[in-house]
């Protein structure tokens, strides 16, 4: 991060992406929303940590692409944009969701019963903004949010 943005001061114009936890959307296989509905399935209930409060930045994958276009042709140098379209979708709504798709309960596990990686993200409130993103460049997400995508079935093909 630090030696792309030192790039600008060499006259590179350089700036950097920061995308959130859950870049969600048709197609998506790999991510974190795709291993928290194979946890589900194993275990016969969608689960999160605690009362599921944290937070979880997300924006859907068309929307960073276009912000990633925006960066390309007016990103100043030296820029640090952040592509949110969610600021914060709390796990328990996440869980829900997958329940619903699942026909499973929701509830709260013990930390123990998720990996290593997915106990931090799950637990960890973690709100982000792209308010100064979307007034530098005039980026606004437009596609479906974080639970509208999970709604729309697409993970449970």
């Amino acid at each position: 991060m630090q030696a792309a943005l030192a790039a600008a001061g060499r006259g590179v114009r350089s700036c950097l992406v920061m995308l959130p936890r859950s870049v969600h959307g048709q197609g998506e296989r790999h991510g974190f929303v795709p291993q928290l509905i194979a946890m589900a399935r194993t275990k016969g209930v969608s689960g999160y940590i605690g009362d599921g409060a944290s937070r979880w930045p997300a924006v859907h994958v068309k929307d960073a692409a276009s912000l990633y276009r925006l960066a390309v042709e007016q990103a100043p140098a030296g820029a640090v944009l952040n592509a949110v379209g969610d600021e914060g979708v709390p796990v328990r709504d996440i869980a829900e969701a997958i329940g619903r798709h699942l026909n499973m309960p929701a509830r709260s596990l013990p930390a123990e019963e998720f990996g290593g990686m997915l106990v931090h993200l799950l637990s960890t409130d973690m709100p982000a903004s792209s308010t100064i993103t979307q007034e530098l460049l005039g980026w606004k997400p437009t596609h479906p949010g974080l639970i509208q995508d999970i709604e729309q079935g697409h993970y449970f093909t």
